[in-house]
């Protein structure tokens, strides 16, 4: 009997097309998959941005007004605004993928897909609206 880990020096090869590092560009639902993996970090950054205003406010004005003044620097805010069309991006997407992974039943009967994606979507403008009464009351 012949030991199957050892060197045979003509071993078929199998074949393995040579796969571009740039596939994803060939089409649009690839393309969005990539950027919707890309929003992750830009979904991280937003929370580390809160959790460093958070940490300002808690220790004073002073501290306060130099994460406002940071803030206000041209690159922070240009990263801010990518980072908020990266976060709409991913939101949009996963209300478009939620209906698939939440399988939600009213007795037996499946709730259709649709009113899923509207509940989703309703929650989404309730909170924005609360949001933005809190903020210009």
């Amino acid at each position: 009997m012949t030991d199957p880990t050892i060197y045979r020096e003509y071993h078929p090869r199998w074949l393995r097309p040579r796969m571009s590092t740039y596939w994803w560009l060939g089409k649009w639902p690839y393309v969005k998959f990539i950027l919707r993996e890309l929003s992750s970090v830009f979904v991280a950054w937003f929370v580390v941005y809160l959790l460093l205003l958070v940490r300002a406010v808690g220790r004073g004005e002073n501290s306060y007004r130099a994460f406002i003044d940071l803030s206000a620097n041209p690159l922070m805010l240009a990263v801010n605004v990518i980072a908020f069309f990266f976060i709409t991006f991913h939101a949009l997407t996963w209300f478009a993928v939620a209906p698939q992974a939440i399988v939600a039943h009213i007795g037996k009967k499946k709730v259709p897909a649709v009113l899923v994606a509207a509940g989703h979507y309703g929650a989404w403008v309730v909170v924005s609206a609360f949001i933005f009464w809190l903020l210009l009351r």
